[in-house]
């Protein structure tokens, strides 16, 4: 069912003859927890089709079965091989009744995760280890990211912002030492910290005659930090990146790392993965994340829902009980003494496109899926649920059935 192109093409990067467009495609990303504390660990892990929780997380994308699919926290190696058998061990193979389910096309890219600084950036008194590299990890791609489609990505065109140095964006919200009022990092920090913990990408990928712009990134978490917030600050530019990326008055300062200016030029959009920041509740400066989803290319109408994100509010309790958002739209599930659930993943479509349904892979607990997400920390699966949406790519009505003002089912069928 799924189509590769030869390798000479690839090469050439050629796309194939353009196709019908479909009637809708399923979009998904998916914090998945796919990270290990070793350098090479989730290489030899995914090399057998033995690993629980990587079958449980496979078991989750095989039930929903994206047509296009951005997965975080999964360990980048250069060479691509977890990526490879990780679709061949896993995804390929049915898990647990669930029918396989394969793509034709992937991309990948480095992460600013576990590259050293050379500086002492957390200012612990020493140099190295997680919290001195330019984005937090252990090693470098620790926690990084992949694209998996069905629809070719056009490669050539893919525009990444990893090397975009935080100083260089105009008001940066750089952090102070509140001790001595003195900026936390020293210029020459300053001069290589990229505004990027993982990376940002632009991800181009034809559907029929369309051309669908993946807009992809993994802010960091805005806490693990102290009273200079400098994770919170930075989560907040990170996030800010792509309401001034779409918004052409503003984006006049940003250089991809091919050293080409300027924002957005295409014309359809999602901007998907784990923001880190809730818009109501949680640490994270919400002013970011509330203005890209208020800016005006973006239709944050269809907000994905789930049964099971109310239920593990109401039942977790904690800090749950002072949220003020709406716990259906919750989508990662954390410590309920201090962050509490919240929602921390998105797909954001551009104005154009057509959401026909949409939801969070959280099963309430008399679900028989409910044993993929629920249990005793750490999780089947992960901390963080998978959250669709199905639009069309041309503005076209949804077929019969799907109700565009209605979340969809937790986990549906294809």
């Amino acid at each position: 069912m799924r189509r590769t192109l030869p390798f000479l093409l690839l090469a050439a990067g050629i796309l194939p003859a353009a196709a019908a467009e479909p009637a809708t495609v399923r979009i998904a990303t998916f914090n998945c927890s796919l990270n290990r504390p070793n350098e090479g660990d989730l290489r030899r892990t995914l090399a057998t089709p033995d690993d629980l929780q990587a079958r449980t997380v496979a078991q989750i994308i095989q039930i929903v079965r994206p047509d296009i699919l951005l997965l975080q926290e999964f360990d980048y190696d250069a060479g691509g091989q977890a990526l490879r058998d990780f679709q061949s061990n896993y995804l390929g193979r049915p898990q647990d009744g669930a029918q396989p389910l394969s793509f034709g096309y992937s991309f990948s890219a480095e992460s600013n995760t576990g590259q050293p600084s050379g500086f002492d950036l957390d200012h612990s008194g020493t140099l190295g280890g997680g919290g001195d590299a330019l984005g937090f990890g252990e090693f470098p791609g620790q926690y990084g990211m992949a694209l998996l489609s069905r629809y070719p990505i056009d490669n050539a065109a893919v525009r990444t912002f990893r090397k975009f140095v935080w100083r260089d964006m105009p008001g940066a919200m750089l952090p102070v030492d509140p001790a001595t009022g003195a900026p936390w990092y020293s210029p020459e920090a300053l001069a290589v910290l990229p505004l990027s913990s993982k990376s940002h990408w632009d991800v181009p990928v034809r559907i029929g005659r369309k051309t669908l712009h993946l807009l992809a990134s993994h802010p960091t978490p805005p806490s693990f930090d102290g009273p200079e917030d400098r994770n919170g600050l930075r989560n907040h530019d990170e996030v800010r990146f792509w309401s001034d990326y779409l918004t052409p008055r503003a984006a006049g300062y940003i250089r991809d790392d091919k050293g080409r200016r300027g924002g957005f030029a295409g014309k359809a959009f999602v901007v998907m993965g784990d923001q880190n920041s809730d818009p109501v509740d949680g640490a994270s400066l919400h002013d970011a994340i509330e203005a890209l989803i208020g800016n005006p290319r973006v239709d944050a109408s269809f907000v994905p829902q789930s049964a099971g994100g109310a239920e593990a509010s109401a039942v977790q309790g904690g800090v749950n009980t002072t949220h003020r958002g709406d716990p259906r739209s919750d989508t990662a599930d954390f410590n309920d003494r201090f962050a509490g659930n919240l929602r921390a993943d998105y797909l954001l479509p551009s104005k154009g496109l057509r959401v026909c349904s949409g939801g969070v892979f959280w099963p309430a607990q008399s679900d028989p899926a409910a044993k993929l997400v629920w249990g005793d920390r750490p999780a089947p699966s992960s901390d963080h649920r998978l959250v669709w949406i199905d639009v069309t790519v041309d503005g076209a009505r949804c077929p019969p059935g799907n109700d565009p003002k209605a979340s969809g089912p937790s986990h549906p069928g294809r």
